[in-house]
């Protein structure tokens, strides 16, 4: 199964990421406009370089050309797609079916908000994706899951509905269980967020609907 890279343009933990790169490789590396800024501190050389370039040092940009194995997908600043939404078609169109985007989380919360739903598009295809920082893991279900407590990249796993609603939530092996209840966008959110295992396992099982879900901590 071919697992993906994407270093995205906004604010990056470089030792948190310097980091996890020394822990886990990666078949194909896509950085995205300013990413490539964070991909040059981080001595990294991507295979594949996306987006209008309107945000990262011009003289970084030349001297990556030298390299001739990386493709570059360059686009106008006026598009509709977002550079990190580009950066994940591109990554479906070469068969990535495991994606880690770095560097999507920090930074202006419009390109935080619109970076969620990039993960839509690899939720759709059956691809298993998320957004990571040192604090948080986040990514989107339509399916039920078990949580394994050595697994986890942090002690608080809390639930957000992607769509209007989702129903028949039933949350096991949790500190605040649930059994079938359905939750609306904009109502009683504290029902899951900031739940716990209490054992070494749990279960989390619904019947409709998406659900955001991120494993965090202090």
């Amino acid at each position: 199964m071919k697992k993906g890279l994407i270093l995205t343009g906004g604010k990056l933990d470089l030792d948190f990421a310097r980091a996890y790169l020394a822990e886990h490789s990666f078949d194909k590396i896509i950085a995205v406009d300013s990413g490539l800024a964070a991909a040059g501190r981080l001595d990294v050389i991507p295979d594949y370089i996306v987006g209008d370039f309107d945000s990262v040092d011009h003289r970084l940009v030349q001297q990556y050309r030298k390299i001739p194995y990386i493709v570059w997908d360059a686009h106008q600043p006026e598009k509709d797609e977002t550079d990190t939404e580009l950066a994940r078609s591109r990554a479906l169109a070469i068969g990535c079916r495991e994606l880690v985007f770095l560097g999507a989380t920090g930074g202006r919360i419009d390109h935080l908000l619109g970076n969620i739903d990039t993960l839509y598009a690899c939720l759709a295809t059956g691809v298993k994706a998320c957004l990571l920082d040192r604090q948080n893991k986040l990514y989107l279900l339509d399916e039920g899951k078990t949580f394994y407590r050595d697994d986890l990249w942090g002690e608080f796993i809390s639930f957000l509905p992607y769509t209007e609603t989702v129903s028949g939530i039933t949350l096991r092996g949790f500190r605040y269980p649930l059994d079938c209840r359905n939750i609306k966008k904009g109502e009683e959110a504290g029902l899951c967020i900031s739940n716990e295992l209490t054992g070494e396992a749990g279960t989390l099982e619904f019947q409709d609907g998406i659900l955001v879900c991120t494993e965090s901590c202090d």
